[in-house]
């Protein structure tokens, strides 16, 4: 049964209030036409309950826009939706097509910092968000007395003579939903075994963040990444009005997972009256970055489980023995929910 609108329904019940179910939930398949944005496929998905989102099918399936009732949870950078045709692959550069939003995935052999290992150069975030994700799919159907919406495809990470790491993503939810599931499986179709290092960089922008925000999760141990975080040790639960100069503040937490091996991480606003879930397994994720950026303009709470400490990059991961590996066939499976909550 679907529960819409404070009660349940049947599939027939709802069929006769609409004369097409996209007249309340459904997915619509667009591309955007101007500027650098020009050509990038894209998925308006929308439950009924007033929650909407944006998959971009040309930057690896990641969600960009995120709403809820016509209020925004996700902080949307400068950049827009960037094509990856205008990726720029060395240094800093994947800041240039960073474009923000709920979801953007950072691997598959490396995140956090440039770095240069083994004697290769290696980017910001590494690769994959700029990747364009192919044998892409969307459908809604009943299942049973359920109208269930779902988006899924392949991104492919590989070079002669270097990785061939496949990321399968899935993406659902429902009509009557307040959640939306992303399920993932890295697989290393190589023939030697490859480093894979995936952290998801969720960013959460007013007005879900503001200075009536808190920030809610069960933590074994938080540590400052440097002295400009060491600064905020005190307040990481806590947030302030848009800051001129403020200088990033980023923290390793190590969350303690309930007893099902879940970690959930809660954001409230009284203000709005809702708040957001982020829940995800600490198997394949145990570490929990937190990006604090109060500044103007990079007003954002950025919530970024991975599946190595070394934010500084793939060079430190391996110096810290905490390179992950996948052999030859090997899969790895991630699952994170997104959830509206009430406040």
């Amino acid at each position: 049964m679907v529960y819409f609108l404070g009660r349940t329904w049947s599939r027939q019940e709802l069929l006769q209030h609409v004369g097409h179910i996209e007249q309340i939930a459904g997915i619509k398949a667009a591309a955007l036409a101007d500027g650098i944005e020009r050509g990038v496929r894209m998925f308006h998905v929308y439950t009924g309950t007033g929650l909407a989102f944006t998959v971009l099918a040309d930057r690896a399936l990641d969600i960009s826009a995120c709403n809820y009732r016509g209020l925004s949870l996700a902080w949307a950078s400068s950049a827009g939706q960037v094509s990856p045709a205008y990726y720029e692959a060395t240094g800093l550069g994947w800041l240039r097509s960073f474009q923000g939003g709920l979801f953007v995935t950072c691997g598959l052999d490396q995140f956090g910092a440039p770095a240069t290992d083994a004697a290769e150069d290696f980017g910001l975030n590494g690769r994959v968000s700029n990747l364009t994700a192919h044998q892409v799919s969307y459908r809604t159907h009943w299942l049973d007395d359920e109208y269930e919406l779902e988006i899924s495809g392949q991104v492919r990470q590989t070079r002669l003579f270097g990785e061939n790491l496949v990321l399968h993503r899935r993406i659902t939810t429902r009509l009557g939903s307040n959640q939306i599931r992303i399920e993932d499986t890295v697989t290393n179709e190589g023939f030697t075994a490859q480093p894979h290092m995936i952290l998801y960089h969720c960013n959460l922008g007013f007005p879900l963040i503001s200075e009536d925000t808190t920030l809610h999760m069960d933590v074994e141990q938080t540590v400052a990444r440097d002295a400009d975080a060491e600064t905020g040790l005190d307040t990481w639960r806590t947030f302030q009005p848009p800051t001129p100069a403020y200088r990033e503040q980023v923290f390793r937490h190590m969350p303690r997972a309930g007893s099902d091996g879940q970690v959930s991480v809660e954001i409230k606003n009284p203000q709005i009256n809702f708040g957001l879930r982020l829940s995800y397994n600490a198997g394949n994720l145990p570490h929990l970055f937190q990006w604090k950026m109060m500044g103007q303009g990079a007003y954002v709470l950025g919530l970024e489980p991975a599946n190595s400490n070394a934010i500084e990059g793939r060079a430190v991961a391996r110096q810290r023995n905490d390179l992950p590996h996948l052999e030859p066939g090997e899969s790895r499976i991630y699952i994170l929910t997104f959830e509206i909550i009430k406040v």
